[in-house]
């Protein structure tokens, strides 16, 4: 009888789990709280709490070539930076040609993940989980547990002096969702990363001035490489791991500040390119070099209708905030003895297993935060911890 792993979530990690599932014999259950596939990738114009959702122009900031599945490329006549249309058709691709739907379970609310009573033993889990739409609730025991519950679901909203006095509307970029109502607008992006940057971009399209507000400011990547080829293409090569980590931060840097100065634009940070996650947008300079967006230092405070900067620069009849502040990842439905998230920080091993369980019968997949697309990385975590998981659970059976 094949063993029963629970896949909690149906996004991108997801569904790459199931499928490692199949092909290793063992039997998936998918747990997904909403009401399709895709995870974030799956816009919608509502917010809701706890789903992640992309902006409606959303595109990926990878290529198709380097963001797919190892067996299952996109289309060759999907374009090379996906919308997220297309990534969310891609998705359903994938699920329909290895059969994954008929493992998952939508609407379905995981409550608790805790060692089975005979775990020493065994190395189960009992899971207990409400189907929100018979509004039932049940445990059920299973051999293995995959969490892809992602990291982009509980937005963090930073704190200033003086924010609550502010009279305009503060949203986080969880909240954010298209540029509709912000015409005419005098707007405030505080964030640096794609989402804060994607943000500005698309408001200085219709707001009358956008700020954008960085701590340390970031190395800006284009999308498009040497003679129109995805830049990505050629950045990834195995070739390059060959070449010393300075020796490659100096190059990329080089590259970087040959298509805009950093410094002059006001974005060059201390850090090199190889110590923080880049920021991907083909837009952002053009728009600082027409000035509607203008990059300001970190904010200091706030007053009712300006804001004040950690230079001594003022703005004021600031209309809108936006908050581009990241998010604050954890997983409340496991147990705490398993898994313990302090300050965003966790302790597993190879960012997959919880290091002081007896057994490797629980993996975390897809918080790995490292350059390049997530679904490769996905799929290699699924496949180890799925053999891990089989290896483990014959090795149990055959013990006296």
């Amino acid at each position: 009888m094949p063993k029963r792993v629970a896949v909690i979530g149906a996004g991108a990690s997801g569904l790459i789990a199931i499928k490692s599932c199949l092909d290793e014999g063992l039997e998936p259950v998918c747990l997904e709280k909403g009401t399709d596939i895709g995870g974030l990738w799956k816009y919608h114009d509502d917010v809701r709490d706890g789903h992640g959702s992309v902006f409606s122009t959303t595109i990926i900031n990878t290529s198709k070539e380097i963001m797919a599945f190892s067996d299952f490329p996109p289309p060759k006549e999907f374009p090379n930076y996906m919308h997220n249309t297309y990534v969310m058709k891609y998705f359903r691709l994938y699920a329909e040609h290895f059969g994954l739907r008929k493992y998952i379970m939508f609407k379905i609310q995981v409550n608790s993940v805790k060692p089975s009573a005979d775990y020493d033993a065994t190395g189960k889990w009992d899971v207990e989980y409400t189907d929100k739409e018979k509004d039932t609730s049940k445990t059920e025991t299973f051999d293995a547990v995959l969490v892809c519950t992602g990291h982009h679901v509980d937005p963090h909203v930073a704190k200033f002096p003086g924010q609550e006095d502010f009279q305009g509307r503060i949203i986080h970029t969880h909240d954010y969702k298209k540029s509709k109502g912000y015409d005419d607008k005098r707007i405030m992006v505080i964030g640096i990363g794609n989402s804060g940057a994607d943000a500005a971009v698309e408001l200085a399209r219709v707001g009358s001035q956008v700020f954008l507000s960085t701590r340390r400011g970031s190395w800006v990547m284009s999308r498009v490489g040497e003679n129109g080829v995805p830049l990505d293409i050629f950045a990834v090569r195995r070739i390059f791991d060959l070449v010393p980590m300075s020796w490659k931060a100096s190059f990329a840097e080089r590259t970087l500040n040959q298509r805009f100065n950093h410094a002059n634009y006001g974005l060059r940070p201390k850090h090199s390119v190889v110590q923080q996650h880049p920021t991907v947008n083909d837009g952002l300079p053009n728009e600082i070099l027409s000035g509607r967006v203008k990059v300001k230092a970190n904010v200091k405070r706030f007053l009712k209708t300006s804001v004040h900067f950690k230079d001594g620069k003022v703005e004021e009849d600031i209309d809108e905030v936006i908050m581009a502040t990241g998010y604050t990842f954890g997983f409340p439905f496991v147990d705490e003895s398993v898994i313990k998230v302090t300050n965003n920080e966790v302790t597993m091993y190879k960012y997959v297993f919880p290091p002081h369980m007896k057994h490797g019968t629980l993996a975390v997949i897809g918080v790995v935060q490292a350059p390049g697309a997530l679904n490769p990385k996905s799929e290699l975590q699924c496949r180890w911890a799925t053999r891990v998981s089989k290896v483990l659970q014959s090795y149990l059976l055959k013990k006296p």
